[in-house]
């Protein structure tokens, strides 16, 4: 039995954790607000927001989503919000909505409740706004009418309100201005009261179960054997969900143990379900690679980044996924586990995929956790990606590129590639050519052309042979223009 609270009602049902959250909003609730567009997670045009209780027990965190590529059970124990959720009684506009009326930001109004929804969350977020934060909110929103504009005037207007917003108590002032209705501020305690009463009937119907398997994914031992892992939706859900919904499947998003960015002596480690907003927003992670940031804005969208997880983007064995090209780079290795067996064991990332898609781990191995060497702050780190969109899309090809060097002297390199082969790609070759070498348009011209021997793309709606090439080649010097403007110059490399 799934259990969560819808706007201000709470819901207890028992649809298929594998459907849709946009499916039973607007067919099982009769939310219509909620659009269908794309079902890809493109559009937005089905976005809501997602509150998760947070470890104080006093505040819930909300994040945009898109409601197409969710699981029906990862809003377990949360509160989903629509945009009936926020309407105001009477017909009154709450402020988001104001801004966009008073801009001309709505033609048709099929996107518009996306827009809203978006820039609501924006509104919820703890920390203080920018006018960066608050574009960049809308990045999953596509609007086909308007020509963005109106709404970027829109968004910015808005910002400009919120800078009286408290920084204590910032909910209550939220409420009284019409952000969101005041029933906001009962839903701390009605989680909390939920998490108790799922926790306690849990208990005692499975003693020796873990209650999140039991409360969320509510599998017995034989069910379990032939689930579905399922984590934040955003592939499985765009290539299969009619099969999803009819089979059963163990949801990994959320679990406690499976998140959370720490460092441990040397090593950074990760869980498997942390998401790739959480990478972005991470201390931890900026400490050392201050451009990462920069890096993740390239991979989707906010919405599709809050529901992504980085084990989902390895598993999923894409030669193109992001996550997957950037984290080949640091060096990262997986902690698989059999939960039947109890059993783990370590692999290193580079040598999880076998073929295209064929992976080096048993059926019922699962990722629980990533690590990596902890790079230094001297050390050199990029990530580059082609697309035909900037945003949004995903690559024709990707590379990234860890360097270190002492004394003028390259002493270890790692060169990931991806979309220049059946899989996600380790260049060994090039990376031993460059180890004991200095840094020069020689030695860079000399490893370019040995990446060349190294990969085998082929031709396909993303480019041709010989663009891939080309790509692949400019990529990699890109990285090297990057570390060293003052010793290189881009002439000298092409």
């Amino acid at each position: 039995m799934l259990q969560f609270y819808l706007n201000d009602q709470l819901i207890r049902t028992s649809q298929p954790a594998g459907s849709t959250l946009l499916d039973f909003v607007r067919y099982h609730r009769h939310l219509t607000g909620t659009k269908i567009g794309c079902r890809e997670g493109d559009c937005g045009a089905c976005t809501v927001l997602v509150g998760e209780l947070q470890p104080d027990g006093q505040t819930v965190s909300y994040q945009s989503m898109t409601s197409c590529l969710t699981p029906l059970g990862n809003a377990h124990g949360r509160h989903v919000v629509t945009v009936e959720g926020i309407n105001a009684a009477r017909g009154t506009l709450t402020p988001v909505q104001q801004a966009i009326v008073a801009e001309g930001g709505s033609q048709c109004g099929f996107c518009t409740v996306g827009f809203v929804m978006s820039l609501t969350g924006h509104s919820l977020n703890p920390k203080p706004g920018t006018p960066e934060t608050a574009l960049a909110s809308i990045d999953g929103n596509i609007c086909r009418c308007t020509g963005y504009k109106s709404l970027e005037r829109a968004t910015l207007a808005l910002q400009q309100q919120l800078t009286n917003r408290p920084t204590e108590q910032p909910l209550a002032w939220l409420a009284e201005q019409g952000f969101v209705p005041t029933y906001f501020q009962g839903i701390p305690a009605k989680l909390t009261a939920l998490r108790a009463a799922t926790e306690a009937s849990a208990v005692s119907a499975q003693p020796a179960q873990n209650s999140h398997s039991v409360t969320v994914t509510g599998l017995d031992a034989a069910s379990a054997a032939r689930a579905q892992v399922l984590g934040g939706g955003t592939d499985l859900l765009v290539q299969r969900p009619e099969q999803l919904r009819e089979m059963p499947v163990q949801l990994l998003y959320g679990q406690p143990e499976r998140r959370g960015i720490r460092r441990e002596g040397h090593q950074i480690v990760l869980g498997a379900a942390t998401t790739a907003q959480e990478l972005l927003e991470s201390e931890v992670l900026q400490e050392m690679l201050p451009h990462l940031p920069e890096y993740l804005k390239l991979v989707s969208s906010t919405p599709i980044r809050n529901m992504g997880t980085v084990a989902g983007n390895f598993i999923n064995a894409s030669p193109i996924g992001d996550l997957t090209i950037l984290f080949l780079a640091l060096g990262a290795s997986l902690t698989l586990e059999d939960p039947g067996l109890g059993q783990r064991r370590e692999l290193p990332l580079q040598d999880l995929y076998l073929g295209y898609k064929q992976l080096a781990k048993m059926a019922d191995e699962q990722v629980l956790s990533i690590h990596f060497p902890a790079p230094l702050i001297t050390d050199y780190f990029n990530f580059e990606k082609v697309s035909k969109r900037t945003h949004l899309d995903i690559a024709s090809v990707n590379s990234a590129a860890w360097l270190r060097v002492q004394g003028g002297l390259v002493q270890a390199v790692r060169l990931s590639a991806g979309g220049v082969g059946p899989v996600p790609l380790m260049l060994p070759r090039t990376a031993e050519f460059l180890v004991g070498r200095e840094i020069s348009a020689e030695t860079v011209r000399g490893a370019l052309e040995l990446a060349q021997e190294e990969i085998s793309p082929i031709s396909d709606v993303r480019g041709t042979v010989q663009y891939k090439r080309l790509l692949l080649r400019q990529l990699l010097a890109a990285h090297f223009l990057q570390f060293f403007p003052a010793q290189l110059q881009l002439t000298d490399l092409l």
